[in-house]
């Protein structure tokens, strides 16, 4: 008997609008009818099959623990179709030597994605235990181009050499299967075919624990596998799976630790059930598979409710206050310092003593200090005398032995950026900012003509943080040749990136690895490139680009937590940023991302965005002590930054406050001022 094709109308959506709005296909579902051979449920764009459960059964349950892994698998088929209203009804048994699963999916069109709820019901007369339920739907080709939102990129190929992150090259028999809560955004995509004739499939989970699990605080896992022929979706209920190894976790930032047996005990008469989406789509171009899910699950999990978040205004009062504590002066070297306990001032990345200069000149009316004036004149004019190396500036002063030492691009850029923002301020707060032009000009000449020579090879993302201070520096001062270097260096890197052969990576100093700060250094200097008119739309979409893989590491749901310091303070998630797939802990760097998500949104049209910057900024202001200090690193997963742990199951909902560096205050600040200069209402 074949498959009667019951089709649900409706469009697609395209995956970039900006590049491709034309891009649209019917989405069909086809349900086989009972006791048909071959997938029961398949979902297609255009006619054509893109995802299907198994062979072998919609339903597959495993009731045995052999080699640290689900075994003992049984499989079933539907043994009855019916319509429920909008609801599509598969309903089937499983009986095995202990007894008798009864299994239901129902299904549901919503928009372009179809809505499951999965149930299954022990009728045994007794536990059963070493038990793994599964979710699994097939793409019709094996690939590596998977993102798992925060962990994995088309395979981490940057980060693969350091031995620290998951990797996934869609070899046969590969998996890539972590816990749900490790997730920002629930969902595993992938993209297959060639140029002209792409697709793209994604699961997306509504994230939740497992009920009487053999682990402490077990939830549900989430990944992919790789088949001979196929790549498979999966749900499992808690086993997970990394880099050639199974029940293993990212717990710790030199790599993997032991994850303990990860089944279930179900009790004769329970019922379980869990929901996930499914949807298929046509993909514009190679790496943009996963653009719609990332839309797909901002709808899914909205995030424009504040409520019980901290305001604008009172962020912004003890951000500053906090800022005062870390003011050095004695002569002639004034400036912020990178730590509470060591004299240090530093340039861009984690010291950000460039930042406030800017920030508190548009600031200045809400802060009540009337000494901000001599700070930012005194900290800038310091700073302008930063000594030079062949290809840039050194960006770290030592303030007791009197030296300026360290060579860091990225920092480099970062600080760039914040002196261009400071002079267009002080042009209208008449600040005297000669020294300040001087040093820009100095450094833009230096690697304006660094990135214009022949020989310019930039080894990752970090260099594309000279963009934006370049194309401010052009409209600032009128050189062409600023608006060339960074023209050229956008090109690079659009050309590099866009394919995801080589994902955004290298924009932090402690990781070599994919990371958002290399994908916001891309979305900064495209965005920056568009306001200058170059080059039509194309880094417009170029920008997009990097702003989906940016919004990938943002987690967009509020993750529950067990007892611990986060739960303490009822902390909610949403609006945090996870580091990158080697530092799996999350952050507020996020913050400093937020203008630019906001102007983008505005841009576009979308409110979502700018709604989620909102959102990002005053998120990221919870844990702000009464000092007006807070933490890096809040543990949402199973993982500490650090390189052994005794129980890597104690580690969720843990939080490191001891390392303060400046940049957790410094972007606050300059996060506020640029959006005031947008014309948000940031209080005062």
């Amino acid at each position: 008997m074949t498959p009667r094709r019951l089709l649900l109308t409706g469009l697609l959506a395209c995956a970039l609008p900006v590049a491709a709005s034309s891009l649209r296909a019917e989405l069909d579902v086809r349900y086989a009818e009972p006791g048909a051979e071959g997938p029961v449920l398949v979902l297609g764009a255009g006619g054509e099959p893109l995802l299907a459960s198994p062979q072998e059964g919609l339903w597959s349950i495993a009731t045995a623990w052999e080699d640290d892994w689900p075994g003992g698998w049984h499989h079933a088929r539907p043994e009855r179709r019916r319509e429920e209203g909008p609801w599509t009804i598969l309903e089937g048994r499983l009986q095995i030597p202990a007894g008798e699963w009864i299994l239901r999916d129902a299904c549901r069109r919503e928009g372009d994605r179809l809505r499951v709820v999965r149930r299954w019901e022990w009728r045994g007369r007794e536990p059963l235990r070493e038990v793994t339920l599964s979710v699994r739907f097939r793409v019709p080709a094996r690939t590596r181009r998977v993102v798992l939102p925060g962990i994995l990129y088309h395979g981490n190929p940057s980060g693969e050499a350091s031995g620290r992150v998951p990797v996934f090259h869609g070899s046969p028999g590969e998996e890539a299967i972590f816990e749900e809560h490790r997730y920002p955004m629930p969902f595993a995509s992938c993209e297959w075919g060639d140029a002209g004739s792409m697709r793209g499939a994604a699961l997306h989970s509504l994230p939740s624990p497992v009920p009487r699990g053999s682990v402490r605080d077990q939830w549900w896992s989430l990944g992919v596998t790789a088949q001979d022929d196929s790549s498979e979706l999966v749900l499992l209920s808690g086993p997970c799976a990394s880099n050639g190894r199974r029940s293993v976790i990212k717990a710790v930032q030199p790599g993997f630790v032991g994850y303990p047996p990860a089944w279930l005990e179900v009790m004769p008469g329970a019922v379980i059930e869990k929901t996930f989406f499914l949807e298929v789509y046509p993909v514009p171009r190679e790496g943009s598979g996963f653009a719609r899910p990332i839309r797909t699950s901002l709808d899914l999990h909205p995030v424009e409710d504040m409520a019980g978040l901290p305001g604008f205004a009172e962020i912004i009062e003890a951000k500053y206050r906090y800022a005062r504590t870390r003011w050095y002066e004695q002569g002639d070297v004034a400036g912020f310092e990178k730590y509470a306990d060591r004299d240090f001032l530093v340039m861009g990345w984690c010291g950000q003593a460039a930042s406030p200069g800017y920030a508190l000149q548009v600031l200045a009316p809400q802060l009540g200090d009337p000494s901000w004036k001599a700070k930012v004149e005194k900290s800038l004019d310091f700073l302008s005398g930063a000594a030079f190396h062949a290809e840039g500036f050194h960006t770290w002063y030592d303030i007791g032995k009197k030296e300026w030492r360290g060579i860091e691009p990225l920092s480099e850029g970062q600080a760039m950026a914040n002196f261009a923002w400071a002079i267009r301020a002080a042009r209208r707060t008449g600040l005297d900012s000669r020294r300040w032009e001087s040093f820009l000009r100095k450094a833009c000449d230096v690697h304006a003509a660094r990135i214009l020579a022949d020989g310019w090879r930039p080894r990752s993302t970090d260099q594309a943080f000279f963009i934006a201070p370049l194309c401010e520096a052009f409209k600032l001062f009128g050189e062409q040749r600023y608006r060339d270097a960074a023209l050229k260096a956008g090109r690079v890197y659009r050309d590099r990136h866009l394919s995801m052969r080589e994902p955004y990576w290298g924009g932090t100093l402690d990781a070599r690895c994919e990371d958002k700060e290399g994908a916001y250094a891309a979305f900064q200097g495209f965005l920056a490139l568009h306001d200058l008119g170059a080059e039509g739309r194309e880094f417009l979409e170029a920008a997009e680009h990097a702003l989906n893989v940016v919004l990938t590491y943002v987690v967009v749901w509020d993750i529950d937590l067990p007892p611990g310091r986060l739960r303490d303070h009822a902390f909610r998630t949403r609006g945090w940023t996870v580091v990158s797939p080697q530092n799996q802990h999350i952050d507020a760097y996020g913050v400093l991302m937020t203008p630019d998500i906001y102007r983008f949104g505005r841009i576009t049209g979308r409110k979502e965005l700018q709604d989620l910057a909102t959102v990002m900024y005053r998120s990221c202001g919870q844990l702000i002590d009464p000092f007006g200090s807070h933490g890096e690193q809040p543990q949402h997963t199973n993982y500490a930054q650090r390189g052994r742990v005794d129980d890597p199951l104690s580690l969720r909902g843990g939080y490191v406050e001891d390392w303060t560096v400046f940049w957790l205050t410094a972007h606050f600040l300059n996060a506020a001022a640029r959006l005031k200069e947008l014309g948000v209402d940031v209080g005062g």
